[in-house]
């Protein structure tokens, strides 16, 4: 589920380079949001009526976080290759497995992990953009939040109800940032089916599942299967985007997974057995 989870994001990031060159970074991610919001609707109702007071800062939060890991991802893969992206991001959720460890040893894997989008980058070459790196940063700490907020949220409403109350949020964070790059773009008719195309891959398909796993899996477990993300990344920017990466630049990919992998230390999480609520219910007095 997880693994699914992980080749529909970097497919999805792949195929929105096309729609960045017209419409650019935000603006792709704003559509993406706003097509999600349709699909999840057509798909599942938003649970509104079993909303709580204490749900609405939690469901607002990760709409936040979902929408510029986006925006920042986005931004990213404009300026650099798509497998970098994928191992300096990955840097946020590993930092967050880290830090839910109760081994504070484990703390070592995310300066591992820096190694190795060191050897990535190749910053002795001269050819390192700062702004690319910059926002895979940004989109590794929203990465993180994400993670956090997505179980907790999972563990509140089942199956992709969570989605569709928080992909709409992320839409209207994104729209400021998103509708004026749309507008001062070079839209074209294809952009619409295109984005639409590749919204149902992410967020629907690829959250809706990284939601489920959320559910079942702890922090750490989660964070370190996340490990071959970057391995995905590079694999699919060769396939998709003819990204050929370096011998340096696999070893680099190599140290980041070994991080990941060495991070582990749990097990599977026992599924919550939190029911969707049909029914309103009072906050209590």
């Amino acid at each position: 589920m997880a693994v699914a989870a992980m080749l529909s994001v970097q497919l999805s990031n792949a195929l929105s380079v096309p729609v960045i060159d017209q419409v650019g970074a935000a603006g792709t991610a704003w559509l993406r949001m706003c097509f999600g919001v349709v699909f999840l609707w057509m798909i599942a109702r938003p649970a509104i009526r079993s909303l709580r007071r204490k749900d609405v800062p939690a469901l607002i939060a990760l709409g936040v976080v979902t929408g510029f890991m986006t925006t920042f991802f986005l931004a990213a893969v404009e300026r650099i290759p798509l497998g970098t992206a994928v191992a300096i991001e990955f840097l946020g959720p590993l930092t967050v497995a880290g830090l839910m460890s109760q081994r504070r040893k484990a703390l070592i894997w995310p300066a591992l992990a820096f190694v190795g989008v060191v050897l990535l980058t190749e910053p002795w070459h001269g050819r390192i953009d700062l702004a690319g790196v910059g926002f895979a940063l940004a989109a590794g700490t929203c990465w993180g939040l994400y993670n956090l907020l997505t179980q907790h949220v999972g563990d509140r409403f089942s199956g992709i109800s969570g989605l569709s109350l928080t992909i709409p949020v992320a839409a209207l964070a994104t729209l400021p940032v998103g509708l004026p790059q749309v507008i001062g773009g070079e839209f074209t008719w294809w952009v619409l089916p295109v984005a639409a195309g590749i919204a149902l891959v992410t967020p629907v398909i690829a959250f809706g599942l990284e939601m489920l796993a959320l559910r079942r899996m702890t922090q750490t477990a989660f964070g370190t299967l996340l490990s071959i993300e970057p391995a995905f990344g590079i694999l699919i920017g060769l396939l998709v985007l003819a990204q050929q990466p370096t011998l340096m630049q696999l070893a680099g990919i190599a140290v980041v997974i070994f991080a990941g992998a060495a991070a582990q230390r749990g097990g599977t999480r026992a599924a919550t057995p939190t029911a969707p609520i049909t029914k309103p219910e009072k906050e209590a007095a």
